[in-house]
């Protein structure tokens, strides 16, 4: 399958089940869910839908609800998809822990400044206190 198309029809899933997601309040109340992405299989058989779930300690239980629900999830997916897909991919549903990643990197990185880098101008780029030495 031609990658762009892939890339293209994963970032239609995901623009749509956005909006699915936050239309169906019944599966998501109080808590805001966001699609941050969603990989295709070459053959656009699958998808693997990252989800980004705020308040954190909600993450589990909303994404059990969104997995038991994949089915009617889905069909919903292919009513507004009708037009442009004639075969909606399964659905599979995982935590997007990027951001978390993130904050653990940045504190570990405030917890042990061993280096000091400051941005170069000049030549563009990263220098350390260390190359000073």
């Amino acid at each position: 399958m031609n990658p762009i198309r892939t890339a293209r029809t994963a970032r239609m899933i995901q623009k749509e089940l956005s909006e699915l997601l936050l239309a169906d309040t019944r599966l998501t109340r109080g808590v805001i869910i966001s699609v941050t992405e969603v990989r295709l299989a070459p053959d656009l058989s699958s998808a693997r839908c990252y989800l980004s779930i705020f308040p954190d300690a909600k993450g589990p239980e909303i994404l059990k609800t969104l997995q038991a629900n994949t089915s009617t999830i889905r069909y919903d997916l292919g009513n507004s998809l009708a037009s442009r897909m004639r075969v909606i991919p399964e659905l599979y549903f995982y935590l997007d822990r990027s951001e978390e990643y993130a904050r653990k990197i940045d504190e570990l990185l405030d917890a042990n400044p061993t280096h000091d880098y400051t941005r170069d101008e000049e030549s563009e780029g990263w220098i350390s206190s260390l190359d000073d030495e």
